[in-house]
């Protein structure tokens, strides 16, 4: 009898370790699956962004048969890296560059040719063009004056403090996400949602903080950078709060990919689109991170130019978590079906029950 209980708990602490070796692997697995896709994301969107380079919209000024000769020889030497085109006049380059759809324009002189960037637009872009025409100056023999026509804040002299920024918010948002879904289990899915709405509000106030006072990234339409930080927040913690429902403890590897992976590297922070391959060129285009950053620019440096569909990009991502809660409604109804109605009798009883419970 003796050897049998011993047999009987052998064969239960082996089964109880073989649990517990089973779910540390797969919370491992987790880990390294978010360390080999954070590598490949971020390696894949910032290394060697000059080789990555292609279409970086420049032109020359000036419509003469020796500017258009100009334009047509920097294209034929860079290739794809560069899109030149001519435009009449000084005038009219800085009006394309504080629309933001130039980069960069050269202006061509027998004495100091002259480079018009705006880095509020890319920093990083900006550098590009002018390395691309340093080159064009020195077959000259003249070297380049580069002129910037944007106003930074003092605060934000390399023009990535709205990117720092984002991560801030982000993390706050993911973070927040998981705590009110897992803390707020008994909660409804549409109360945990309303609770994240109201949690995004107090983080664009943070974010908003940081920005202004703290740090002066923005020393201006503070108002306007946190009603777009409150956009963004809010898209971001309602689509974390509706993954929740289906992921459970995957959720953090789902916003990681969504909200880090994706969206650091293609918010346009540290590099421009110009700048990064085609796939996360293409996302800066619509993912929201690039709406937060390159609203706040537009807003704050380029009169509001291309605001709109920064924009309307966070209110698309706010619909789109919206209707994500609203899934997650239907499956948490599915999974757990509201108990059947009482009869009047019962419900009196009920009723009588609670009152007393609650003397």
């Amino acid at each position: 009898m003796r050897h049998k209980r011993h047999a009987r708990h052998l064969v239960g602490h082996l089964l109880s370790e073989r649990h517990t070796v089973r779910h540390v692997v797969g919370h491992l697995v987790v880990a390294l699956l978010m360390c080999l896709g954070t590598g490949l994301a971020y390696l894949g969107a910032f290394h060697a962004p000059q080789a990555h380079a292609h279409d970086l919209k420049v032109a020359v000024v000036g419509t003469s048969e020796r500017n258009r000769l100009l334009a047509q020889a920097i294209k034929d030497e860079a290739g794809d890296a560069v899109d030149v085109t001519t435009v009449p006049d000084w005038a009219a380059a800085r009006h394309q560059i504080m629309d933001r759809d130039l980069v960069g324009a050269y202006v061509p002189s027998s004495k100091h040719p002259e480079l018009l960037v705006a880095k509020a637009n890319s920093s990083t872009s900006a550098t590009a063009a002018e390395e691309v025409f340093m080159a064009v100056a020195a077959k000259q023999d003249d070297p380049l004056k580069v002129t910037d026509l944007s106003r930074l804040a003092d605060g934000d002299p390399d023009n990535q403090g709205l990117f720092f920024v984002l991560i801030a918010l982000t993390i706050g948002a993911n973070a927040g996400a998981v705590a009110i879904s897992a803390a707020g289990a008994a909660f409804g899915v549409w109360m945990r949602a309303a609770i994240g709405v109201t949690a995004a509000l107090v983080l664009s106030v943070i974010g908003a903080a940081l920005a202004g006072p703290a740090f002066h990234v923005v020393d201006h339409k503070l108002g306007g950078v946190w009603a777009i930080a409150w956009l963004y927040t809010a898209g971001t913690m309602l689509f974390g709060i509706g993954l929740h429902t289906f992921l459970k403890r995957l959720t953090r590897l789902g916003l990681l990919v969504l909200f880090i992976m994706l969206n650091f590297t293609t918010s346009g922070g540290v590099l421009g689109p110009e700048l990064q391959n085609g796939f996360f060129g293409a996302l800066h285009a619509f993912w929201n991170g690039a709406g937060f950053v390159e609203g706040a620019r537009s807003l704050l440096y380029f009169d509001s130019a291309g605001l709109g569909g920064r924009l309307l990009s966070l209110v698309l991502w706010l619909v789109a978590g919206l209707l994500l809660v609203a899934a997650a409604a239907a499956a948490e109804r599915r999974r757990h079906p509201a108990p059947p109605a009482l009869s009047p009798t019962e419900a009196n009883i009920e009723e009588e029950m609670s009152v007393a419970a609650a003397v």
